[in-house]
């Protein structure tokens, strides 16, 4: 994939830095591809979520999942055409009318150039998934939406109220009245799909209605970093059905006509699909609508842990057979992870009987589980596998909801007072020729900064050096080599010259956020 190549969600066409800007016409409203905002809105939720029977009863199935069947083409053209014209009905035509005093920057950009203080109007797809009128749509179709217009498959018209919307997953409930029972699409299950099966795309790509393209499951789990949040839930289903601007929130079926996604993102250069095409999984679509429905907002149970992927030198260091799991940087003290007995350097292997083996797939897990569910974790610990039950807490759980807030403080900007040189005098710096890294001391002024009392800071890393190849950069704290603790720069240096020169060095850093990062040297 080019490095030139960037993830958008296919609502339109906003001006973006680095994004295309396509007009279509500024009387006839506009087409936007964009990143995400945050807006909720609520209104008409039942009582109990039990009222609300999401997904029509599934079609009868010619084959199992995993069967093999044999066909002619007169047979699977029959099978598209069947699993389109089922589906068709249940894939709705949102328009939405923006404010722009409702417009985030980057949707707003335009008129901070031209003075244009007009509604705008950009569109989208959503798919019923109930009878009584609720809609499943993706939370950037809907974000700071002044009037929300749904067109049915049919041409009937609606104003629709915006239930719930959930930036960490990219999806939104939205909802109509209408007496007549609707054609809710049946669900499927994404948990079984795999790579290579048939799959139907269906939308309203530039705002051309009920628009079907056949493609296949090109891989699962896919995380593409377009959710603007620390908390962003990303298991994609990756297809090369074409998904455009306009599909977004439109159906990913299978060849029985049942939901196994709801289209949120496209991989592209051009603006319009290149054969990347993402998709929010329907398993975890499930578990966020159905809270949205009764709560308008998702109830999310959480682990209290920072995690990154498992990589050769963390599972060579471990005693590990093979690369698997996700390692745990930070457990958070009194979080439900610390709780239950996990430690910051534990592995997890599984979520009850799913592995997992990025941290998207752990995020994933965990994020279709609600506050006070009990689940099991398998974690790698000292060459010995474990099984640890943790409940989950949720975001109102004391611990919890100040490390949330934590994490989503903002740093401190640096102070930029120039140094008083007579009293702060220049630290000595122990140099790591080998490695082409300065170290030196903390001061109490980084103590204060970084929050911690030992550690060797990096005070340079030379251009091209075994450190700067490495990714290591000037002003980290360096708290950690192979696992052991150092407590200052001398001790650092020293621990570096005494490593066998053929050995990978696992480096723990962190930043003055508080994040850990590890990096892996090969001299």
């Amino acid at each position: 994939m080019s490095e030139n190549r960037r993830y958008y969600a296919p609502l339109a066409f906003y001006w973006i830095a680095g994004t295309l800007l396509l007009l279509v016409g500024i009387s006839l409203g506009i087409l936007t591809i964009r990143t995400f905002d945050t807006s909720r809105n609520s209104t008409n939720r039942p009582s109990i979520v039990e009222r609300v029977e999401l997904g029509a009863k599934p079609a009868s199935r010619t084959a199992k999942p995993n069967q093999v069947v044999i066909v002619d083409p007169a047979q699977l053209s029959s099978m598209f055409k069947d699993a389109a014209n089922s589906v068709r009905r249940s894939v709705v035509f949102i328009q939405v009318t923006i404010s722009p005093t409702e417009e985030s920057w980057y949707q707003n950009i335009e008129n901070r150039f031209f003075e244009d203080n007009f509604d705008r109007q950009s569109v989208g797809s959503g798919v019923v998934i109930s009878t009584d009128g609720y809609i499943v749509t993706n939370h950037h179709v809907v974000a700071g939406a002044k009037e929300i217009k749904v067109t049915l498959d049919d041409k009937r018209e609606y104003v629709a109220t915006i239930v719930g919307s959930d930036p960490a997953t990219d999806l939104a409930v939205i909802k109509i009245n209408e007496p007549t029972p609707l054609a809710a699409v049946p669900l499927g299950d994404s948990d079984i799909i795999e790579v290579g099966e048939w799959v139907l795309a269906i939308g309203n790509p530039f705002r051309l209605t009920s628009t079907v393209t056949a493609g296949i499951v090109s891989a699962l789990g896919r995380q593409v970093n377009i959710i603007d949040s620390r908390f962003g839930v990303e298991d994609f289903i990756q297809t090369d059905a074409a998904i455009n601007p306009g599909n977004s929130g439109g159906a990913l079926v299978n060849l029985s006509g049942e939901l196994i996604g709801i289209n949120t993102a496209i991989a592209t250069e051009s603006g319009a699909s290149e054969g990347y095409g993402f998709a929010v999984p329907v398993r975890l679509v499930e578990r966020v609508v159905a809270d949205l429905i009764l709560y308008g907002e998702v109830k999310r149970g959480y682990l209290g842990v920072e995690i990154q992927a498992v990589d050769a030198a963390v599972a060579q260091r471990l005693g590990m057979n093979k690369i698997e799991g996700v390692f745990l940087n930070t457990v958070q003290q009194g979080g439900a992870a610390h709780q239950a007995g996990l430690r910051k350097g534990d592995i997890i292997l599984q979520i009850g009987d799913a592995p997992v083996n990025a941290p998207n797939e752990l995020q994933s897990a965990v994020a279709r589980k609600r506050p006070g569910d009990l689940i099991q974790v398998s974690v790698w610990r000292r060459d010995k596998t474990l099984d640890i039950q943790v409940t989950l807490a949720g975001a109102d759980d004391p611990v919890t909801s100040s490390w949330l807030t934590e994490l989503d403080t903002p740093p401190e900007a640096p102070d930029i007072t120039a140094p008083e040189f007579e009293t702060q005098p220049y630290p000595e710096i122990e140099d790591v020729q080998a490695l082409g890294l300065g170290l030196s001391d903390i001061s109490e002024n980084l103590q204060e900064e970084f929050g911690i009392d030992e550690g060797a800071f990096i005070s340079f890393v030379q251009n091209g050096s075994v450190a700067d190849r490495a990714g290591l950069e000037r002003g980290r704290i360096v708290t950690s080599i192979n696992r052991e603790s150092v407590s200052s720069a001398s001790e650092a240096a020293e621990r570096f010259d005494i490593l066998d020169s053929g050995a990978p060095i696992l480096v723990e850093t962190v930043r003055a956020n508080g994040i850990k990062e590890y990096f892996e040297i090969l001299p």
